[in-house]
This record gives C-alpha cells, structure tokens and sequence, in this order.
C-alpha cells in the first residue's frame, strides 16, 4: 500500500525485513550461489579471456598486426569494453530498480552472451570491436545488479563472505580464460617458455573465435539457470509486494531453520519508513548530500583501483611481452598467476568478515606490490616470476570482493544497483586509462619501474577507501536509509 507521498506504508513489511535481517546462514538453495556464480565465471572469463589470445586475433583481423606490435592494438577494444561496461551499467542498472534484480540478471546475461557470439563470427577488425562494446554493455550491468542481488539475500554477517564465494567463480573463470587462450591461441613451445600441448599453428589459426564460442556457450547455460532465481525481498517490499516477499522470506526462514531456532524479528533492524524505487533513480541519489559524498568517494577510488587492475588483467601479458619475455613466455607467467587468484578467492572467503572492508585494500596494495618486486628481480628465473605473478594475481584481485560488498551496502534499497553503477561502472574507465596511457610508456621503462608504476594506484585507492563507511555487520537500512 503506497501513502499519497509516494511513501510504501507497510507494517507487514517492515517486519519481512526484521525476520530477513535476523538470518545468520545462507537461507536460499546453496544451487543459487552456483547459478550467479556461473555469470561471475563468464564475466571474468570474458575480461581475462583477451590477455593472452589478443596476440592472435590481431594478427588474424587487423592489416599488418604481428605478434611484435599487437600490444599497439590492444588499447582499442579493451578502451571500446569499458565504454561498453559504462554505458550499460549507466542505462541498464537503474532499471533493475524498476523491474527487479531478477529480470534484469536475464537480460544483462543475454546482452553479453550475443557479444561473445558476436566475437566468435567477427569477419573483421571493426566488427570485433563492435561487439567488445556489446559486451561490455551487458558485463557492466550484470557486476552491479549481482552484487546488489547478494548483498540483499545475504546474512547480515556474512554479506562480504558471499560476495567473496561467488568471486571465487570469477577467478576460475579468468583461471579458464588464460589457460585457454594459452593453448588455443599460442604455439606448442617447450616448458616454461609456453606449453608444449599447446595447438595454436599455420593449420589452425582460430582458437580466439573457440574461446568466445566457449564465452557464448557460458552465458546460454547462465541464462537458463538464471530463471530459478527468487526475486529479491527487499525489493519486492519497495514495491509494495508484500505478500510475495512473504514467500520468498518463509522459504529462506525455513531453511534456515535447519541449522537451529531462529531469534526473535528485532523491527528496530529494519527502516521505519520503507520507500518504493525512484521514478528516477539518479535524481534520487544526487539530492541526498549523504550519496553524493558517498558516490564522489567511491567513484575515485574505483577508477584509480581499476588503473592496476586492468593493466594487468586485460594487460599483463602484452606488458611482459613489452619488456622483452617472448609472448609464449609471458602467456605461461599470466596464465601461472592466475592460481593467485583463484587461492585468493577461496581464502578470503573464509577470513573476509574478519575485518571490516576499507582494511583489505592496504593488504592487497602490499600484496600486488611484493609480487611486481619479484616478477621485476626474477631475470631468467623462471620460478621467481611465477611466484610474483601468482602474488600479483592475489594482490590485486584480493580487495575487490570486500570492496564491491562495501560499495553495494553504501546506498538505499530503492536505488542501490544505480548507486553501484555510478561508482563501479563508470569507475572501470579507471580501467581504460591503464590500457590506453600506462600501457604504452612501460616499454620505455625498466622492469621494476613499469610494475611499480602499474601498481602504484593501489596505494592510493587503498588511502582514499578508509574515508568510507563503516558497514560489516550493520543492517542496511541502517547504513543506507
């Protein structure tokens, strides 16, 4: 029932959200957690899946791209990606607060599905590029609106936890993205220097076009599964549905039931007064002084953040490559390097709600930055690289699931997928300015200079996020009336 304010008047919700708040375990099928997890594992798959296999789809659509100078190429369609990723998530976020996480976790999917089909048939340069920003159109939105959808069914101590346990699906899919692009994309080459099983040759030069066909293939079975999803309660209550919230809450009360008895509905957990989503969602934020220090804060530290984090996810193997490893060299020290990544995730999905979440970053700043000091002292051991690079991988990487959980608690349910949107979304053009500045003077550089260089913007981000709220343990409504 909505007030003539437009106010959604409702006791019954505001007890919904109280019996929510009191879940202390994931209370939805545990199934949920691998059918989001799966477009996790897409989406990085996809982000992962150019840093090695970019050297071969140059040379096959671009005139006069060699393996020597790909890396002058790769700005291009990693720059077109992150565009992709703002302009979705600008325009397609805010509609998850209209028509529900649910819905728009369907079409976000189908979005980026259609772009890596579209990549798998690219007859030419432009149109791979053109279907980069299909893509990153989709991936854009779907980060913010999954992220939104874990931090409203999540237990309230536990909401970086699984934030954390679907990030570890986004490792093994950047895990999956580089180890196929080494052996589809690279040529059979003795270990270390490449892999000898790798199958890149004169007679099959279209492994870039198997790995976005897998891409494509990710997304269709994340689209199917995506129905089984419940809609998110909290929302369900901006609207006014109460009844159905009802539903979705007894199912997750019940499950939880069998882990012991449930604690009394505290009602003081819960907003006292509940809004329904804003007509427009951005007027709705930008009017609040509380959001718009909350959205300037968090969209500088994302862009700077992201600065390391795509040199060296879209990048690291052109960077190496760069500072003269041979390319099938430099694809076997990424593709190593991403174990970091995956032990990461699966670590910090148990000690993640350790601490609260502005810490994480200054540890994974110290972590990325011990890691490019070894890469740069490891010369011709081979061993040593791999250590940094698995290091790197871990650093870099290690802060972004507590970050993303901070970022989607730090705005109200009725706007809280647009909020994530300005700050993250556009943030990734952070990401852009890595590929398409930093990238091209680090041959210039040594080694150690171009690594530290790149990881440098961790330290910043990692000051300016301790300015941010404290938010582990705190009902969201609290946080973000």
């Amino acid at each position: 029932m909505t007030t003539p304010s437009g106010q959604v008047s409702s006791s019954a919700g505001q007890l919904i959200i109280a019996r929510l708040e009191r879940l202390q375990v994931w209370s939805l099928s545990w199934v949920f957690i691998g059918i989001i997890g799966l477009g996790f594992l897409f989406t990085f798959y996809d982000i992962f899946d150019i840093n090695v296999s970019f050297i071969q789809t140059c040379v096959a659509l671009k005139p006069g791209c060699t393996p020597v100078n790909a890396l002058d190429a790769l700005p291009l369609p990693v720059l077109l990606n992150l565009a992709g990723y703002v302009v979705g998530t600008l325009v397609l976020s805010p509609v998850a607060d209209k028509i529900g996480r649910r819905n728009m976790l369907l079409i976000t999917m189908l979005i980026t599905g259609l772009g890596s089909l579209y990549n798998a048939f690219s007859t030419d340069y432009v149109n791979f590029n053109v279907a980069r920003i299909i893509t990153g159109i989709g991936i854009g939105a779907d980060l913010a609106i999954v992220n939104t959808y874990i931090s409203e069914v999540a237990p309230r101590r536990a909401r970086a936890k699984f934030t954390t346990i679907i990030f570890i699906m986004s490792a093994l899919g950047a895990l999956a993205g580089i180890w196929l692009g080494l052996i589809l994309t690279t040529p059979a080459t003795p270990w270390p220097n490449g892999l000898p099983f790798a199958v890149a040759s004169p007679g099959f030069e279209t492994g870039w076009r198997w790995m976005y066909g897998v891409g494509a293939l990710l997304a269709a079975v994340a689209i199917v599964l995506r129905f089984e999803l419940p809609e998110s309660p909290r929302w369900l209550i901006g609207q006014g549905r109460d009844r159905e919230a009802d539903i979705v809450v007894s199912a997750m009360e019940a499950r939880a039931l069998r882990h012991g008895p449930l604690a009394e509905p505290v009602l003081e957990t819960a907003a006292p007064q509940i809004l329904p989503p804003s007509k427009v969602p951005y007027r709705d934020l930008f009017s609040s002084p509380l959001y718009r220090r909350r959205i300037l804060l968090l969209f500088i530290m994302w862009f700077i953040g992201y600065i390391t984090v795509y040199s060296y996810a879209s990048g690291f193997t052109s960077v190496l490559t760069s500072l003269h490893y041979s390319p099938p060299e430099a694809g076997v020290i990424a593709a190593v390097g991403t174990f970091g990544f995956v032990a990461e995730a699966v670590i910090m999905s148990f000690i993640v709600e350790k601490l609260e979440r502005r810490y994480w970053l200054p540890i994974a700043a110290v972590v990325t930055l011990a890691g490019a000091f070894l890469v740069a002292l490891a010369g011709t051991n081979i061993g040593l690289a791999f250590t940094g690079a698995i290091l790197i991988f871990a650093g870099f990487n290690l802060w972004v699931s507590p970050t993303y959980a901070l970022t989607a608690e730090s705005f109200p349910t009725r706007a809280r997928t647009t909020g994530f949107a300005l700050v993250d979304g556009v943030g990734h053009l952070g990401g852009g300015i890595g590929v398409l500045v930093i990238a091209p003077i680090l041959p210039k550089m040594s080694i150690l200079g171009a690594l530290l260089l790149i990881s440098s913007f961790l330290i910043v981000a990692a000051i300016l996020v301790q300015f941010t709220a404290h938010t582990r343990n705190r009902p969201l409504d609290e946080i973000s009336p």
